[in-house]
C-alpha cells in the first residue's frame, strides 16, 4: 500500500526529520513537500533528501498570498498523487498517534473499515513552560495538552484527513477534501472519524460553513487522534512568530493563538510508543550523504535567529509576556470573570 504525505513548509528545517522519519514509521511511502522563502536551510535540507529519494521536493507555486491550498492545487497534478493508494495531507507540527493494531495508517484504516476517507481530530499540545529549543524529538518534550475532548470550550476541533485513491475528489482542503458537486447521496464517499464511525452529515457535505473543517471530538479517538504541536518551545514560537505562516503571508501568531494553545490540563505520553523505533530511522536517515551536516546547519540557524530577534525590544517583550501569559484560554478567563471566579483559577 502506497501512502503520500503533502505538506508546505517554511523554515522548518530542525523539524523535518523527526516528521519524515515519524511518518515512516507508520506506513507513509512517499513525500511531496513544497517550500517557500526558506533561509534556514530547509529547501537545503529537501533537496538532499530528494536526491536520496526521500521526498520529492517543489517550490511552491503559489503566486499570492494563499500558499498552501495553491500548492494543494498543484499536489493533484503530481504522479506521487496521483499513483497513491491514499494521500494524507498535514504539517510538520501533526502527528497521527495511532492506537490500534501496529499503530500504523494500515492498521488504522483496517479498524476503520477501509473507508475513503478518514478524518482525525487535532489534540493541541501546550508549551508547558518549556522555553528553550533542543534538537530531540518534538513528541517526546510536550506531553501535556487540553482536554481532548473539549479544547476552549468546544466540542467541534478541527481534523485532518486520510484520502483513498477512489474518493470522487473535486479538490484537496489543508483540512479535508471535498467530492464533486454531481456525486448523487447513494454514491457519496465512506468517511470515518477516527473512532470508525461515520462523520456528521453536515461535515460530510460541507453545508455548515462553521463547521467546514471540524466536528466533536468526544468518542471520535478509539483509533487514533492528531497530535498537533503548534507551540512547541518558546524559542522556537518566536521563530515561528516572525517567518508568519505557510497559509498567508505576513501573518504573525498573536497572544490569543498561544494561549487558545497552552491548555496544559491533560497529561498524554501514549505517543512515546514510538519513540524507540522514531530515533532508530531519525539515526538511519542522518547516516546518508550529507543530511547529518545539513540537519545541524537547520538547527545552528533556528537558534541564531532566535538570538537575532532577541536582541530586539519587541521580542524581548514578547517573550516576557509569554511567559507570564494565562494559560487559560481568553474565551475562558473572560467567562470566569464574568462570573467572579477568576481569582479561584489562578
Amino acid at each position: 500500500m502506497s501512502i503520500t504525505a503533502v505538506t508546505c513548509v517554511k523554515n522548518e528545517g530542525p523539524f523535518l526529520l523527526e516528521w519524515i522519519a515519524f511518518h515512516e514509521c507508520i506506513g507513509v511511502t512517499d513525500f511531496l513537500f513544497y517550500s517557500n522563502d526558506c533561509d534556514d536551510g530547509t529547501d537545503t535540507l529537501l533537496d538532499a533528501l530528494a536526491e536520496l529519494g526521500h521526498v520529492q521536493h517543489l517550490p511552491n507555486p503559489a503566486e499570492g498570498r494563499n500558499y498552501q491550498m495553491e500548492a494543494l492545487k498543484d499536489a493533484k497534478k503530481q504522479e506521487v498523487v496521483q499513483d497513491a493508494d491514499w494521500v494524507w495531507v498535514a504539517d510538520v507540527d501533526e502527528f497521527p498517534n495511532i492506537h490500534v493494531g501496529d499503530h500504523s495508517f494500515a492498521a488504522l484504516i483496517e479498524a476503520c473499515g477501509d473507508p475513503q476517507s478518514i478524518s482525525l481530530n487535532f489534540q493541541f499540545f501546550a508549551n508547558d513552560d518549556v522555553d528553550a529549543f533542543e534538537d530531540r524529538p518534538v513528541i517526546e518534550q510536550f506531553t501535556r495538552s487540553h482536554n481532548p475532548d473539549i479544547w476552549c470550550g468546544e466540542a467541534a476541533i478541527e481534523v485532518k484527513s486520510l484520502v483513498r485513491q477512489d474518493f470522487p475528489l473535486q479538490y484537496f482542503g489543508a483540512h479535508r477534501p471535498f467530492f464533486q458537486p454531481k456525486v448523487k447521496k447513494k454514491k457519496r464517499p465512506s468517511w470515518t472519524d477516527g473512532s470508525g464511525r461515520t462523520v456528521p452529515h453536515r461535515f460530510l457535505v460541507a453545508a455548515n460553513p462553521r463547521r467546514i473543517r471540524r466536528f466533536p471530538a468526544a468518542g471520535a479517538r478509539t483509533f487514533a487522534t492528531l497530535n498537533h504541536y503548534a507551540l512547541r518551545s518558546l524559542d522556537s514560537y518566536l521563530v515561528k512568530n516572525d517567518r508568519g505562516d505557510v497559509n498567508r503571508e505576513n501573518r504573525a501568531f498573536d497572544d490569543t493563538y498561544w494561549r487558545e494553545r497552552n491548555d496544559p490540563a491533560w497529561e498524554d505520553t501514549s505517543i512515546h510508543r514510538y519513540l524507540p523505533a522514531l530515533r532508530k530511522q531519525i539515526d538511519k536517515l542522518k547516516a546518508q550523504g550529507d543530511i547529518a551536516p545539513l540537519h545541524a546547519a537547520c538547527v545552528t540557524a533556528h537558534k541564531a535567529r532566535r538570538d537575532a530577534l532577541l536582541e530586539q525590544k519587541e521580542y524581548q517583550d514578547m517573550q516576557k509576556h509569554l511567559r507570564a501569559a494565562s494559560k487559560l484560554p481568553p474565551q475562558e478567563e473572560a467567562m470566569l470573570r464574568d462570573l467572579g471566579l477568576l481569582e479561584d483559577t489562578q
